[in-house]
């Protein structure tokens, strides 16, 4: 197999060079341990429309597209004109102001559970907090969550997250037993291990799509068996939507599989570019965090932040929000491009691999051992994830195509068809 390694050293020598500088400032040369990849990752010097161009000049179609936050491209000009609009009155007030009431709005709208909403700077943040609200309303310690399920680097759920699931992410952490972890899709194993747990169990936090964990969507009826032992059991039943909330359809993925969460968490698309976590939920529970007047064995403080409800992100998330409401097309769109590109990255690869995903989400998973399907984080662990790396680092390095090495690709509204077609190509010459 070719080594595409002199290959992209030749074309991204600026890029060398200031990564190289950015080693001896940053622990690892970045600030966020996915973002590197050997031998150095590439200097984005700009972004627009479906591509990043990098410090040398190179330009790649970008299917990472800002961890999946971009679902209009990158710097669509509604959203660029609303930017500059807000910066010339400022860009931080540390107030309440109008902006965080309009996005709000859309908000408490189309996500039918966000009667109350809090916002913070991220979606870590956003699921820490729910975590939070959840012990809090119950009075219960235990909460429950999936193996491989990614909701950023809470100390609380910094568990169960790479293969094998069993042993610790992280030094530095305590209160590990506090967590515990279900298998994804296995409603017979899950409740197993929930009602083990059932007295002291505050509640279950899933992502519908197993986002970090191999791109793998849930089942209705995986969901809807956790749902109900949660409800009768007097816990909270938390989903994390920051990566599927307005990605497939304009709002969240949860009401067209007839769910009923008590607890919701946005991000990403939400923002529109621009940092962002949202927790809603319903009024009842929501009320906890309102903590006027409550001893102190009664509060739950959740939410906040210096940079929380901040005039420029309202901003982007509401002028992102806003196009997808007046343009539902977008999805029609996008979710098509990502049938299309899974059916025929399927075909290319005759059966040496699954490809997941759902709408304009996918991921390669090529296949190795005794797996022949992907439906948990178990299953995609075992996959060839080396394999994964190559190709991804091929089209980076020969075809202009991103991808960040060994994970999932978003499709914007930026993208064609074209581009789908390219990519396939690129893919028929691995």
């Amino acid at each position: 197999m070719k080594n595409y390694n002199l290959e992209y050293k030749k074309k991204t020598k600026t890029s060398a060079k200031i990564f190289a500088k950015s080693s001896k400032l940053h622990v690892h040369g970045v600030s966020h341990n996915i973002r590197f990849y050997e031998p150095y990752p590439f200097v984005v010097k700009s972004s627009t429309g479906k591509n990043l161009v990098d410090v040398d000049n190179n330009k790649y179609a970008d299917y990472w597209m800002g961890h999946w936050s971009l679902i209009l491209g990158h710097g669509q000009k509604n959203v660029k004109e609303s930017l500059k609009k807000q910066i010339d009155k400022s860009w931080m007030f540390g107030t309440v102001n109008e902006q965080t009431i309009k996005l709000s709005e859309l908000i408490s709208k189309a996500v039918p559970v966000a009667e109350k909403i809090r916002y913070v700077t991220s979606g870590t943040e956003a699921t820490m907090y729910a975590v939070r609200l959840a012990r809090s309303v119950t009075g219960r310690k235990i909460i429950a969550k999936i193996d491989g399920g990614w909701h950023g680097y809470t100390s609380d759920l910094l568990k169960s997250v790479n293969w094998p699931f069993t042993e610790p992410e992280s030094s530095g952490i305590i209160n590990e037993e506090k967590i515990i972890s279900i298998p994804y899709n296995d409603l017979d194993g899950s409740l197993k291990i929930l009602k083990k747990h059932a007295k002291n169990l505050a509640g279950v936090i899933i992502e519908p799509v197993l986002g970090g964990g191999g791109c793998i969507p849930a089942s209705k009826e995986y969901l809807i068996g956790i749902q109900e032992f949660v409800h009768k059991n007097n816990s909270l039943f938390i989903l994390d939507e920051i990566v599927t909330g307005f990605r497939f359809r304009y709002g969240c993925i949860y009401p067209i599989m007839k769910l009923d969460p008590d607890i919701v968490t946005l991000g990403k698309i939400v923002g529109g570019g621009m940092a962002i976590g949202v927790m809603c939920g319903k009024k009842e529970i929501m009320e906890y965090a309102d903590t006027v007047g409550k001893k102190k064995s009664e509060r739950s403080y959740v939410g906040g932040g210096t940079f929380s409800a901040n005039p420029v992100s309202m901003t982007s998330g509401y002028a992102t929000l806003s196009y997808l409401k007046s343009k539902k097309s977008v999805y029609s769109k996008i979710n098509s491009l990502g049938e299309f590109a899974r059916k025929e990255i399927r075909k290319v690869f005759d059966g040496k691999v699954v490809v997941t995903g759902k709408g304009s989400l996918f991921m390669t998973h090529f296949l190795k051992d005794d797996i022949t399907e992907v439906t948990n984080a178990v299953q995609a662990a075992k996959c060839d994830s080396q394999m994964l790396q190559r190709y991804h680092f091929k089209m980076i390095s020969h075809d202009g195509i991103f991808f960040l090495p060994g994970k999932l690709g978003a499709i914007s509204n930026a993208h064609s068809k074209d581009d789908i077609k390219k990519m396939i190509l690129a893919s028929e010459n691995f």
